[in-house]
C-alpha cells in the first residue's frame, strides 16, 4: 500500500473551502473511484487543487493503476495526441470540461469528476515497478514523459519529509500546481505524514489567498522563483504570516539577493526559509539547504538529500574531487526515476538509469560541501570565441531593471534579450555592453506581450520567438 489512508482514521486529510475530509473518508472514496476500473490500467488524470483531483491520484496510485498526471488546461489537441501515443483506458477529468474530452463512456461520477471509459483494450503492457508518468517540465508540447516507480516516490517522500521535519501536525496549502513533481511533492509528503492539505486554486499573489493562509492556520508555504520574486514586488513579505513557520523554494535558482532577502527575513521572525534542488526525473528531490545556513551560503542549493550523494564531472566524464571547480552535476538515490517514454511501448521498460542522473547543470563544491548550480549545461552561447551564461547574463539584466519580466537566448555570436517593457529595450542592450563586454552588434533585443511559462512558472526558452 502506498498510503495507508485508513489508518490514520479521523485526521482530516483534506480541506476545501467549508468542507472537511477524514483519512477514512478519504480512504472510502478512492475504493469508489476505482471500483468501475477492473484491473490494471494507465489513467489519464487531468489535476485540479480540488477534492476530485487529489483523491484520483491517490486511488489510482494506491489501488495500482498507473495515472499520467496532465493539467486540466491542457489543449484538446496535445490531449488527442498523447491519447494516440499512449492509449489510455481512463480518463479522470473535470465535469466541467466533458464537453472537451473524446468520446467514451462515463462510469462514474463523484466530487465534480467523471472516471470515462475509452473502452480501449490498452495495447501497451507496462511494467510491474512503475506508479506514475510526469511531464517534464519542459515537454508540454511533446510526449516525453517521466516513468517514476513506487519505491522512487516512496524514497524521496520519507527523505523530503526527514529534511524538512514533516508531521501529522502540518497545515500545508496547495500553492502549486499537483501535476507539477514540485506540488505534487507537497500532496506525497503531508499525506504520508497524516497532516492535513488546504486545498485552494486562488492564485499566491491574490489578497484571498494569503487570508485563507491566515485563516486556516497554514504552517507552510512553497513557491518557485517567479512566486518569490512577484510576492516580493507585491510587498506581501510585509504580511506577518503568524502561523507559517516553513517556507520553500525550488523548481530554479533564486537570485543571490532575494535568497539573501528571504534567508533574513525568515531569521527575523523565527520561520524557515529552505532552498531546495530537484527534477522530475529524480521524483521530487536531489538537494536542499538547511535553513539554518541559508544566509550563510546565500546562492546555493545546499547537500544532497538523506539517501542521496552528488559527484561533479569534467568534460571527459572525469570525477571533480577539488573544492572550487565547475563541473557537470550527476546525482545518485533510489530516487532516480526509471527513465523516459515517448509512446506507450516504454511503459514497459526496465529501470534505464540505475539510480545515476547526469543533471544537465554545472555546479560548483564549496569547501564544506555545499553545491551551487551556475548555469545549464546547454544554456551557454560562444561570443567570440568567449563562453557566456545565458543564466548569468538574465539575472544581471533582473538586477538592473525591475519593470516587466526579461529571458535571454541565441545562437552562437548572437545573444537575443527578450523585455517586456519597451522602455528599457535599448538600455538592456547598452548595460550588458558596459557590464559584460558584449558588443552592441552582437546583441538583439526585442519587446514581447510576456515571457512564456509554465504552469509551474518556469520559462519556456523553446517557445521564444527568435529576434
Amino acid at each position: 500500500m502506498m498510503w495507508n489512508l485508513k489508518q490514520k482514521g479521523d485526521s482530516i486529510a483534506l480541506v476545501e473551502g467549508d468542507r472537511k475530509l477524514t483519512y477514512a473518508r478519504l480512504d472510502e472514496l478512492c475504493g469508489q473511484i476505482t471500483a468501475p476500473m477492473g484491473g490494471r490500467a494507465l489513467v489519464f488524470s487531468l489535476c485540479t487543487n480540488t477534492v476530485g483531483s487529489v483523491a484520483g491520484y491517490l486511488a489510482f496510485t494506491e489501488r495500482g493503476h498507473v495515472p499520467l498526471l496532465l493539467d486540466a488546461k491542457i489543449s484538446r489537441a496535445l490531449l488527442d495526441q498523447l491519447i494516440e501515443a499512449y492509449h489510455p483506458a481512463w480518463i479522470w477529468a473535470p465535469v466541467a470540461m466533458a464537453d472537451k474530452l473524446p468520446g467514451g463512456r462515463v462510469a462514474l461520477e463523484i466530487e465534480d469528476y467523471e472516471l470515462v471509459s475509452l473502452e480501449a483494450n490498452a495495447p501497451y503492457a507496462m511494467s510491474a515497478d512503475l506508479c506514475l508518468l510526469i511531464s517534464t517540465s519542459g515537454s508540454t508540447g511533446s510526449p516525453k514523459l517521466v516513468r517514476q516507480s513506487y519505491e522512487n516516490i516512496r524514497s524521496n517522500t520519507r527523505s523530503i519529509m526527514e529534511y524538512l521535519g514533516i508531521t501529522d501536525s502540518e497545515r500545508a496549502v496547495t500553492s502549486l500546481p499537483m501535476n507539477y513533481v514540485y506540488g505534487l511533492s507537497v500532496i506525497n509528503t503531508h499525506i504520508c505524514a497524516g497532516a492535513t492539505l488546504l486545498l485552494t486554486g486562488l492564485n499566491p499573489y491574490a489578497k484571498k489567498f494569503w487570508e485563507l493562509v491566515d485563516r486556516e492556520g497554514v504552517t507552510s508555504f512553497a513557491g518557485v522563483p517567479f512566486t518569490y520574486e512577484t510576492i516580493d514586488k507585491l510587498r506581501i513579505l510585509k504580511r506577518e504570516m503568524p502561523t507559517v513557520k516553513t517556507l520553500t523554494q525550488a523548481g530554479g535558482k533564486l537570485s543571490p539577493e532575494l535568497h539573501r532577502k528571504l534567508a533574513q527575513w525568515a531569521m527575523e521572525r523565527d520561520k524557515r526559509f529552505v532552498v531546495m534542488y530537484g527534477a522530475s526525473e529524480a521524483t521530487a528531490r536531489m538537494g536542499y539547504l538547511p535553513p539554518e545556513r541559508s544566509l550563510e551560503k546565500q546562492g546555493s542549493m545546499g547537500i544532497p538529500i538523506p539517501g542521496g550523494c552528488f559527484e561533479l564531472i569534467d568534460a571527459d566524464g572525469r570525477v571533480i574531487d577539488a573544492a572550487g571547480q565547475v563541473g557537470e552535476l550527476v546525482y545518485y538515490g533510489p530516487n532516480v526515476t526509471l527513465g523516459y517514454a515517448l509512446t506507450g511501448a516504454d511503459l514497459d521498460k526496465p529501470d534505464e538509469n540505475r539510480g545515476r542522473l547526469v543533471t544537465g547543470d554545472m555546479a560548483m563544491r564549496d569547501a564544506d560541501g555545499y553545491y551551487t548550480i551556475v548555469g545549464r549545461k546547454k544554456r551557454f552561447l560562444k561570443i567570440l570565441g568567449r563562453r557566456v551564461n545565458l543564466d548569468d547574463v538574465e539575472r544581471l539584466l533582473k538586477q538592473r531593471f525591475d519593470t516587466g519580466e526579461i529571458a535571454c537566448g541565441g545562437r552562437d555570436d548572437e545573444l537575443w534579450i527578450y523585455v517586456t517593457d519597451p522602455a528599457i529595450e535599448e538600455e538592456a542592450v547598452e548595460y550588458v555592453f558596459t557590464e559584460m563586454d558584449i558588443n552592441r552588434k552582437l546583441q538583439k533585443a526585442g519587446v514581447i506581450p510576456a515571457i512564456p511559462r509554465s504552469a509551474s512558472q518556469k520559462v519556456l526558452y523553446s517557445q521564444l520567438p527568435p529576434l
